[in-house]
């Protein structure tokens, strides 16, 4: 079913005619727009004068590893990244996600699940973590840590800085909202059940934790909670 305002532009990266196909044409029957590229060398190029809404990205291509592409296009530009690969081992999973990948589903894929991932990560690079016109963005600080939602940049007491990916400020900007709360992995993915399901919420607060926390291993501020979830334990001021 075409769904009439998906007007997002999706580039895929996939060398096999055949999969390309079936997956721009599951994309382009919801409505989005499709550009594919056989090899990360053509994407790369591409970026350099449009980027897209989310890009789709294949681990085995002809010219480089698709976890490279990844890595490379994660550390330059800041849209959607669904790695969609027939390597369905745990090691290129889980690298894949900790070098900035949104989601990965493993072939054959099921058009309705690509579809609820795609839309899950589109969701997550709205606006909705940028001020509404006429108003100043929100600041968050806890714990000596300073994080500013309209720019994503978490600054420290010290005054060093970095700038979290779309899916890290979604992650603890819903931490700072509910502090001293158990959140589940589904309050924290905003309802998003097909993620809650799978342990990419888990890679997602273990890189906050390598920046928030003194020992990661031992995390005083963003603790687990067994069998429950997690919760964000500091107090919370709003500017």
């Amino acid at each position: 079913m075409t769904d009439p305002i998906a007007r997002e532009l999706i580039y895929v990266v996939e060398d096999e005619p055949g999969v390309a196909r079936l997956i721009t044409g599951a994309l382009e029957s919801y409505g989005y727009r499709t550009e594919l590229y056989g090899s990360g060398a053509a994407v790369l190029e591409r970026l350099r004068v449009a980027p897209p809404n989310l890009c789709i990205v294949d681990l085995g291509l002809p010219d480089m590893d698709g976890l490279d592409l990844v890595k490379r296009i994660h550390a330059r530009h800041a849209f959607g990244l669904l790695v969609l690969t027939g390597r369905g081992d745990t090691h290129d999973r889980v690298m894949g996600l900790e070098l900035g990948a949104d989601d990965y589903m493993v072939k054959p894929f099921e058009r309705r699940e690509l579809i609820a991932r795609v839309r899950s990560i589109l969701r997550r690079y709205l606006p909705q973590l940028r001020p509404q016109a006429g108003t100043e963005p929100r600041v968050a600080e806890f714990a000596g840590w300073r994080f500013e939602l309209g720019t994503h940049e978490l600054i420290a007491s010290d005054g060093r800085s970095e700038t979290l990916s779309v899916a890290e400020a979604t992650l603890l900007r819903n931490m700072l909202e509910r502090p001293n709360q158990i959140l589940t992995r589904e309050q924290l993915l905003e309802g998003r059940g097909l993620e809650a399901l799978d342990r990419s919420i888990d890679l997602r607060v273990s890189r906050l934790r390598k920046r928030l926390e003194d020992n990661p291993q031992h995390a005083r501020l963003i603790k687990t909670v067994y069998g429950a979830g997690y919760m964000f334990c500091a107090d919370v001021r709003w500017q």
